[in-house]
Formats: C-alpha cells, structure tokens, sequence
C-alpha cells in the first residue's frame, strides 16, 4: 500500500477512535491506498501511529461485488488466534468497533516490513521465506483443527463463499462451460469442508516480511473452512508470479516446493497425503480463475501468457492431480515449451 493525502476520515471513525482512547486531541490522517474491500487509514497521534480500518458493502471493483460488513468481525478474531499460536504473525488489535464495523491495529513500519508482492515482483524470492510462510500458516490451522468452541466465534462461511469461491471458482464455470461442473464441485467440496479456522485470502499482497518472518493482513475472508484453500490460494502466486518476473522462475518454483514441503510437514489434523490431494486438486481452478475470473491477477495481461495458463489448468482439471509437485512440473514445462 501507499500514502497519499486525503481528506479527514468521516464523523464515525473518528468518534470511534475517541471513544476507544486513541485519539484524543490532535490527531494526522492518511489514506492508505492499494485495497479493494476496506477503508483503511493511517492515524498519527503524539502518542503513536497506528491503522484504522472500516470494510465495504460494495468492493472496489468494476462489477458489482456486495459482501456483508460483518466480515471486519471475523477478521479481528482472525488477527487475535493468530497471534496467539504464532506471536509476531498477525498485527496486534488496539480497538474494535462491532457498531461501525471497524478496527483499530498497530502500524507495521514499511522501512522494516517488505510487502512479500513487491519482493517477489523484483526477483526477490527466497526459498527460506516461504517456506516459513508454510510453516506459520499450517501452525495456525493445526492450532485451530477440531476447536468447536471456534464454530460460534466463525459461525458462518457465506462471507467466504461470496469474496472468494463464487468469484473465483464458480464465474469461472461461465467462460468454461465444459469445466462447469468441476468448477462448482470443487466449490461446493470447498464450501462443506470445516477443518480449521481459514484466512481465505494468503496472499503474497497481503503478507509483510519483517525482522522476525511473515506477518498475515486482510482475514477478511475468515472462517472455519477447508485450510486446502489458503495453501493452494499462496502457492497459486509462485506459479502466476513465473509470468511477471520471468528471470526469477526458478526461485519461484523453488519457493512453491519449499512452502509445500514446510506446510504439509506440520499437517496433523488429518493425513498429510489428503490434504495434499485435496490442495492439488483445487489449485488448477484458482489458476484458471486468476485469468478469467472476476479477479484477474493485474500483471497477466498478455493473451499468450493468458492461454499458457488456461492450458495448464484445463489439462488438470480434467485430470486432477493427487500430488503438488505434478502441478509445479506440468507448469514448468509449460513455461519451457
């Protein structure tokens, strides 16, 4: 994300903040740009810095995209087990407000936490990295498994099925006919699925890289779900990410194994073999979706890298692979034809 000067945020967030002892006298505000689903303010107080953030009903995007604020709840809870199972790997919550559906979290300085895209962007893809990204993500679904008492605090998953399978997987389906019923299958299997309290967004726009490891923002997809989605949805942005910076492939591949390697060692809620099967057989759907749909990846833009993409996902949606490792050569060769 980046600053730029705005206007004072409106009556509400500032009353909020005054009510919760975060503002009280002179207070700066600065718009943080960059996001689709909130709005998100820096707030510097003689005090400290610290971030504001309110959802939408309708995402920022060209199509009409209506979500329900509740989501900014579950997103706070989200941040706060986060925490707790891996200290350091989700930002500290300082207020919430449930009335105006917005929260309040510590600032993470940019000159000490690297936006993990922007890293990746540049040809900076380090295996170690991800493979600590593996590792703190299946720390927190091993954490959350078999919690019944976190059903009340996620009670609902539609939130997730409308930001993230409905978009992704099932409008898909509308511009390949031939794959609609195995679009909507793996839909319909994500959405049944309720293992672990899910992040349903890791991606690498959403992780900062700081001084002690990957730290997660924007859970505003959580729910208790199927943790397959939040690997393949991360692993999903090596593969794409070949196309962006091509001269760093083979870090990006390294980095998809690394992360696979790390996630699945930490897997002990069920057999590390199914859930792998189940993570290599969603992936090629969200690849498929990241070209054609409703959130198309923004650096994809040639047709020819488009259609390498939809090859590779077509092939293994018709096939479905059991293995991560087939997907990672199947693109490869891919990438090398």
């Amino acid at each position: 994300m980046t600053l730029s000067v705005a206007p004072q945020p409106d009556a509400a967030i500032v009353a909020s903040l005054r009510h919760a002892g975060l503002v009280d006298g002179t207070a700066e505000y600065e718009r943080l740009t960059g996001g689709i689903s909130s709005n998100i303010w820096k707030v510097t107080t003689p005090e400290r810095s610290f971030c504001v953030k309110r959802a939408l009903p309708q995402l920022a995007v060209e199509v009409e995209w209506r979500v329900p604020v509740e989501r900014n709840r579950f997103e706070v809870d989200w941040y706060k087990i986060a925490e707790n199972l891996v200290p350091g790997g989700a930002p500290k919550i300082l207020a919430h407000d449930e009335d105006a559906m917005l929260f309040a979290m510590e600032f993470l300085d940019p000159g000490a936490f690297k936006l993990y895209k922007n890293e990746l962007r540049d040809g900076r893809a380090d295996p170690a990295v991800a493979a600590e990204t593996g590792r703190r993500l299946a720390c927190i679904h091993a954490g959350t498994a078999g919690r019944a008492e976190l059903r009340e605090t996620f009670p609902r998953n539609d939130i997730f099925h409308a930001i993230r399978l409905e978009p992704y997987l099932e409008a898909t389906a509308g511009k390949h006919p031939d794959l609609h019923d195995v679009l909507f299958a793996l839909s319909e299997r994500t959405h049944m699925t309720r293992l672990a309290m899910i992040h349903g967004d890791v991606s690498p726009k959403n992780i900062l890289i700081g001084p002690d490891g990957p730290v997660f923002l924007d859970a505003e997809c959580a729910c208790i779900g199927d943790p397959a989605f939040d690997l393949a949805f991360c692993l999903n942005h090596f593969l794409l990410k070949c196309l962006w910076t091509p001269a760093a492939k083979p870090a990006f591949l390294d980095c998809f194994d690394a992360m696979t390697a790390a996630y699945l060692a930490g897997v002990d809620w069920e057999a590390p073999d199914e859930m792998e099967a189940r993570t290599a057989s969603l992936l090629p759907g969200l690849f498929l979706a990241r070209v054609d749909g409703k959130s198309p990846v923004e650096y994809v833009t040639d047709e020819t890298d488009k259609d390498k993409v939809r090859r590779v996902g077509r092939a293994l949606l018709r096939s479905p692979p059991s293995r991560l490792a087939d997907i990672r050569v199947a693109w490869e060769k891919e990438l090398a034809a």
